[in-house]
Order: structure tokens, then sequence, then C-alpha cells
């Protein structure tokens, strides 16, 4: 697994914000508080979480249009992701009728960009939750599981953890997986690329991914639960 920084507090006007750096990938994440619900849940006392995932212009090595970008099926599949991911982690009820979003810019892009934001996400929201009670909008702290994501996939026949994009481009398979602190699956996204693979195989990934997963949410928690 390629070198992870994270940055806490890297935007001063968000609740919650993180820059979590996965190697060459670098996405700034940042956490607000909507007061309100999404229409399905009007009526009710359940909070949400969505997510906002954005690659801005020259991430890459070549400029992006932010209308395409804006546009983009990729970027509202992974959006609905990260959305997914971050609401495992939280007890909707604590939230009360409030919404929290967190925006995740990519600043630059070299493969992972989905799973450093999924995991710079939930650093940013856990922030925000600890301000919110600390500013009493809410009772107690709503997170009830430490989340975090990480790809795997098989170059040349090889079993790869956290793919960058030139290893990416050339996978035969590629995946990603997000999981609880207790080793529980969230999503699960595994394509063939180039090469089909019996299911024991996709265990194996699958455990390879749950090692490296239990690792970042052993750094998480060292940031974050320090009192």
């Amino acid at each position: 697994m390629r070198k992870i920084k994270i940055v806490r507090g890297y935007n001063k006007f968000t609740l919650g914000s993180c820059l979590f750096c996965l190697g060459n990938t670098k996405v700034l994440c940042s956490a607000t508080l909507q007061p309100g619900q999404p229409p399905h849940l009007i009526g009710t006392t359940i909070g949400w979480v969505s997510g906002e995932y954005f690659m801005l212009p020259q991430s890459g090595d070549k400029r992006n249009s932010r209308k395409q970008q804006l546009n983009s099926g990729r970027t509202k599949e992974i959006s609905r992701i990260i959305g997914r991911s971050l609401r495992a982690a939280v007890d909707l009820e604590q939230l009360g009728t409030n919404t929290i979003i967190v925006d995740c810019d990519v600043l630059q892009a070299d493969g992972g960009t989905r799973t450093a934001a999924i995991n710079g996400a939930f650093v940013a929201m856990y922030d925000a939750c600890k301000k919110l009670v600390k500013n009493k909008v809410i009772e107690k702290m709503p997170i009830k599981n430490f989340i975090a994501s990480i790809s795997v996939g098989i170059v040349d026949g090889k079993k790869i953890v956290d793919l960058c994009k030139e290893q990416d481009n050339n996978a035969e398979v590629d995946a990603t997986v997000v999981m609880t602190e207790n080793k529980e699956l969230i999503e699960l996204q595994y394509t063939a690329e180039k090469k089909l693979y019996s299911k024991n195989v996709l265990n194996n990934l699958i455990l390879l991914a749950e090692k490296e997963i239990l690792n970042i949410i052993k750094l998480e928690k060292s940031l974050l639960l320090k009192k």
C-alpha cells in the first residue's frame, strides 16, 4: 500500500475537513451541515449523510471539462458510493432532522481516488460530528463504526493492494472494497478487465483488502480518538 498522509482541518471554513493523500493521489474532503432532510425522510426524526465527488479539471495529466465532470455517470456513481459508505458508519437517528454533506474534490489523481475520497470523507465527517456535539446541535456522537476503503487487483498475475493509475490501466482484475472495523462489507465492486478468475480469487482479494483496511482504520483512530 502506498504512503498515507492525513492533514485534518485543512479548510478552516467547514465543520470538518481533511486532505487525504494516498501516494500521489490527493483528495480534499470538507463536511458541512445542512439543516433539513431529503424528501423521503420528511416527517421522520432521522437525519442523512451524502457525498459529493468531483475531479478538478487539472487533477490528471489532461484537463477535464468542469461541465463534463458534473454530467459524468462516473462522478455520480462515486458520489453515491461515498454516501452509502458514510451512512454505514452513522446512527442517522442521532443526527436529528439534519443532513451532513461531504464534498470530496480530487486535487491530484494517480489511481484510487474513490478509496481516498471515502477515507478522507470519514475523517472529515467524524470531526464535523464532534463539533456538532460540542456546539450542542446534536446530543451525542452519532458515529457507530469506523470505516475505510482500499482497492485491490491483479496485475501480471500478481495480487496488488492500492493500485496506482498505471497498475489500474493494466489490471486483469480491479476491485474496490469498503469495510467496517468489524470486518463487515459495505461495498464491493469487482471487475474482470482482461482475464476471468474463480470466486476463490475474489475471496483472497477481499482478505488482502481487509488487512490494509484495518491498518487504515488503526491510523484513523490514532488521529481521531486523541484526547
